[in-house]
C-alpha cells in the first residue's frame, strides 16, 4: 500500500536522521513547544472528557496486562517516597 505524504518511512533510517537533524537545528525545546501546541489544539477540539476517556481505557489496559497487584504495588511506593517528615516553621 502506497502513502501518498511527503518523506521518508517512518522509523526508517533516514526519517531518524531528519530528527537528529531538527534536533541540532531547533534544540530541545522545540519538542517541548510544539508538543504542548498539539495538546492544546486536542484539548480545543476534543474537550476534556476526551482526556478522561483515553486514560481510563489506558488504566484498564494496564490493569489486564499487569494485574490489579500493580497498583497496590506502584501506590505504596508512591506513599512510602512521599512520606517526609514536614518542617516545622517557628513563625508567629
Amino acid at each position: 500500500m502506497a502513502t501518498s505524504k511527503r518523506g521518508p518511512e517512518p522509523g526508517s533510517q533516514k526519517a531518524k536522521h531528519g530528527g537528529q537533524a531538527v534536533r541540532e537545528k531547533y534544540g530541545p525545546e522545540f519538542y517541548s513547544r510544539i508538543g504542548k501546541k498539539g495538546g492544546e489544539a486536542v484539548k480545543e477540539r476534543r474537550g476534556p472528557a476526551f482526556y478522561a476517556e483515553i486514560g481510563k481505557k489506558g488504566g484498564e489496559s494496564t490493569k489486564r496486562q499487569q494485574g490489579p497487584e500493580f497498583y497496590s504495588r506502584i501506590g505504596k511506593k508512591g506513599g512510602e517516597r512521599g512520606r517526609t517528615p514536614k518542617q516545622q516553621t517557628t513563625e508567629k
